[in-house]
């Protein structure tokens, strides 16, 4: 029977060439457009974890109440421990401390006095341990437009815009002014070692990044950093699997009755980026509906014509006897055939 039927659809073209024309037409805009509006999500999602939030983020209470004015002087402390249990505790994920902070980048001219000046967003990142992931997290390496990657204490990274609006040149000095951990202000010299560009405005604008370490110096965090972010295998957000992580390790603080003890939280909160996923959820599948709606209706129409098309047929395998529901399955039969071979297209 379904030989049979696939022979007619291949002798008639009017009855398979135009309706699996259209259901491979129909198929490929939905199944792009679909795609398009999911690669556009999940490319927000991940720059923001990279960038901001990771898949989990831990900060003190404190510091997450006021997490949006990145307040260094509410870091966690005795983040090597913290960061230590946690790797013990979820050994498929990915720990690492970051320091968030701002300030202003002198440049000294030949006499040591201010050539030029301007404020920067800075990123306190591990970039000098021996297998690292953060340089593969925030993609340094091909994010670099000149110059290399720090090496040795001491060195940053600052955004190419950044430099050529300061005029600074590879090797250069350049002088951090911010404030420490306990308020005071506090200078400290690098050495510019390269310039990047990430494709991200903010980062683009006025960023630099150093080693850890070297921040935790310059700001007098020993032993202490504004977050501990967690990223999933293959870096990969699932905010299931994140929400029963936060609940474990949340729990196990909530007699704590400390302002600076740890919290965790998920991209999606941390991120505001909830309702504008739910949102792409929900746009996602009208735009589904509108176009299988609008595919129905032409296939219809089609169906339609081809059905008095073949008014002649119908007539003579009844008067024939074959029985009417045999008729209709038999159609029925070749739509699928025919949807399944404009899918496959």
């Amino acid at each position: 029977m379904i030989k049979f039927l696939i022979n007619g659809l291949l002798r008639d073209r009017q009855r398979s060439f135009f309706p699996i024309l259209i259901v491979a037409i129909g198929v490929w805009i939905t199944v792009f457009f679909h795609a398009y509006i999911q690669g556009v999500f999940s490319d927000l999602i991940d720059s923001t974890a990279r960038f901001s939030t990771g898949h989990v983020k831990v900060m003190s209470r404190a510091y997450a109440e006021n997490a949006d004015q990145k307040p260094n002087d509410l870091a966690l402390l005795g983040v090597d421990q913290i960061t230590a249990d946690l790797q013990q505790q979820y050994p498929e994920m990915t720990w690492v401390k970051r320091i968030q902070f701002g300030g202003l980048l002198d440049i000294p001219d030949e006499n040591g006095e201010t050539r030029s000046q301007g404020p920067v967003f800075g990123m306190g990142v591990d970039l000098l341990s021996p297998g690292s992931s953060e340089i593969e997290i925030l993609n340094i390496q091909k994010a670099v437009v000149s110059g290399r990657l720090p090496q040795n204490p001491g060195e940053i990274l600052i955004s190419d815009k950044l430099a050529q609006k300061l005029e600074v040149q590879l090797g250069e000095t350049a002088t951090l002014l911010t404030s420490t951990m306990y308020g005071s202000m506090t200078m400290y010299n690098f050495t510019v070692v390269g310039t990047i560009r990430f494709g991200v405005t903010v980062m683009d604008r006025g960023a630099i990044i150093a080693d850890i370490t070297d921040i935790q110096e310059a700001l007098n965090m020993t032993d202490a950093s504004g977050e501990i972010l967690g990223y999933f295998e293959n870096r990969i957000y699932d905010n299931e699997k994140a929400a029963v992580i936060i609940d474990r390790f949340n729990a196990d603080y909530n007699g704590v009755e400390d302002e600076f003890a740890p919290v965790m939280g998920k991209l999606k909160e941390l991120s505001n980026l909830a309702d504008y996923l739910d949102m792409g959820q929900n746009f996602s599948g009208i735009l589904i509906f509108i176009f299988v709606l609008v595919m129905s209706i032409v296939l219809w129409n089609v169906g339609l014509l081809g059905g008095l098309r073949r008014y002649g047929e119908v007539g003579l395998r009844l008067a024939i006897g074959e029985h009417k529901g045999h008729v209709y399955r038999s159609m029925i039969y070749e739509s699928v055939l025919v949807g399944l071979a404009g899918s496959v297209f």
